[in-house]
């Protein structure tokens, strides 16, 4: 896993390789997860393409909100919003962490398990993050890895799935939830709609494997 800022999704037509456009589109939704936009990645969205190639797409309207609502908001107002959501003193209005929705409790069987799988996958926590490895920003950066890495011994289909399955599927609609709930979420409430419609469409995609 790494902090490289990845570049905002552009809608890639079929020749250009959908593969691509899942791992930019986990790459944007691991930086907006992990932290508020900085002015560069703002700067990036007033100029980001919404249309996509084919109109009616299920990823087409909510990208289009969430990008609206990047080009409203400022710097600041978007820190004071991720604090207020994900941040502050004591217990944070909305967690981020897969733990917490798995078992009800931080650093519990859940990340436990997560940590074997990626140990498995030969992946390990940046130690200058304090985040743990059920974090949603790094349950997308390992798939972002898996679909455009180059080890294609674990950058594949099949441990993408089991990945997903496994360590995504299971809560990250819970966490959507509970983000749409929150009055205040301005920008994150249409992050959390097309991470859920991703998501979504992810599982589906995963469905036609195991027929």
């Amino acid at each position: 896993m790494t902090d490289h800022d990845p570049r905002p999704l552009r809608f890639t037509s079929t020749d250009q390789g959908e593969e691509l456009a899942r791992a930019e589109l986990y790459g944007l939704l691991a930086r907006l997860w992990m932290a508020p936009p900085d002015a560069a990645l703002l700067a990036q969205c007033r100029v980001a393409v919404t249309e996509a190639p084919e109109a009616g797409g299920l990823l087409e309207a909510p990208w289009q909100a969430l990008v609206a609502a990047l080009r409203r908001t400022t710097v600041e107002a978007a820190a004071d919003e991720y604090d207020a959501l994900f941040g502050g003193v004591g217990k944070p209005e909305v967690f981020l962490y897969g733990s917490f929705y798995l078992a009800g409790f931080l650093n519990e069987k859940p990340l436990a398990a997560l940590r074997t799988d990626l140990a498995a996958l030969g992946l390990t926590r940046d130690d200058a993050r304090s985040e743990t490895e059920d974090h949603l920003a790094y349950g997308c950066e390992v798939m972002r890895y898996l679909i455009a890495g180059d080890d294609l011994a674990v950058c594949n289909l099949e441990q993408q799935r089991r990945f997903f399955r496994g360590h995504l599927q299971t809560w990250v609609a819970a966490l959507c939830d509970a983000v749409e709930a929150q009055p205040q979420a301005q920008v994150w409430r249409h992050a959390a709609q097309l991470t859920r419609v991703f998501m979504d469409i992810e599982s589906q995609g995963f469905d036609l494997l195991e027929v």
